[in-house]
């Protein structure tokens, strides 16, 4: 009997153990009552009933799913290789459950059929070059198709995209060739601005050449110019001292006779052979004449004198 009872004690305990259900801050909880919804429940701990209640979790946290590899055919009728994956998140956890049987599956399945749709309107140069806008645009769609299935696509991101062999090859070869065309054009276009600045720095250095000469010139004339002014005054300021002082000292005609016979003697020192007198000078010779005449008389009474 004792055996009994305790029995009975551990199935109650294990039975209301059972009923008791924890559910975490990122889940929600569904609870169902033979078989029918009853209600959602957030995080915290609850109570429900053995064997009548049932509970179901939903995870609310963000998701990835991995879309598997699959061939499209671009709007140029070229076969190319997209793997991308999709991030979501539960936002109606009723939805989820109630709207559809497995939203993972059901989401990938969307996924693929809307990126042939995607990538079907563009070429292949746009395909290669244009992911962020394929993104964009397959987020929008996805995310308008699983809303009534209370999932929110956060966003959507192609891993790669490959196309056939032959055409990764050609492709290659043409950004080979347009690297090596801009590498030409480049190398081209240096060489071109090397010469420019070449012509335009020995254009300037030819500029300041002739202007240095000029100035240099001009310099030189000045200062030549400078010295003719200066000694043509100094010889103007000297003859007009010495008229100055011939006219203060009131010089006879006999003192400016002797002073022009000097004159002449130093004249006559050089190589000369013609002497050209000013018009001045008539009126001195006569003096110089008078003066001839009389060193002429006093040497004829001289030798009168001694007959």
């Amino acid at each position: 009997m004792y055996i009994l009872f305790l029995i009975l004690i551990l199935f109650l305990f294990i039975l209301a153990a059972s009923g008791i259900k924890i559910v975490r801050p990122y889940e929600r909880g569904l609870v169902e009552r033979l078989g029918k919804f009853k209600k959602e429940v957030k995080a915290g701990i609850h109570f429900i009933i053995p064997f009548f209640d049932r509970i179901q979790k939903v995870d609310l946290r963000e998701h990835v799913i991995d879309v598997p590899p699959q061939e499209v055919i671009t709007k140029d009728n070229v076969v190319v290789t997209v793997d991308a994956v999709i991030y979501y998140e539960i936002t109606d956890a009723y939805k989820a459950i109630y709207n559809v049987s497995n939203f993972e599956f059901a989401t990938i399945k969307l996924a693929q059929t809307n990126l042939r749709n995607v990538i079907g309107e563009l070429e292949l140069d746009q395909t290669l070059t244009s992911r962020e806008k394929i993104n964009t645009k397959l987020r929008t769609v996805l995310d308008e198709a699983t809303d009534k299935w209370g999932i929110r696509i956060t966003r959507v991101e192609i891993k790669k995209i490959d196309p056939p062999k032959d055409i990764m090859e050609a492709m290659s070869k043409q950004m080979k060739a347009e690297r090596t065309k801009r590498a030409a054009i480049l190398e081209a276009e240096g060489i071109r601005q090397s010469e420019i600045l070449k012509a335009e720095g020995q254009k300037q250095a030819a500029i300041l050449k002739a202007e240095g000469e000029a100035e240099a010139i001009k310099k030189v004339a000045e200062a030549n110019k400078f010295k003719l002014v200066t000694e043509a005054e100094g010889q103007g300021s000297a003859i007009k001292l010495v008229f100055k002082a011939i006219h203060d000292g009131k010089p006879t005609n006999d003192l400016i006779a002797i002073r022009y016979l000097e004159a002449l003697k130093e004249v006559a020192n050089g190589t000369a052979t013609k002497i050209f007198l000013p018009m001045e000078v008539s009126g001195i010779l006569g003096s110089i004449g008078a003066i001839g005449e009389m060193f002429k008389k006093e040497s004829d009474g001289g030798e009168s004198k001694n007959a």
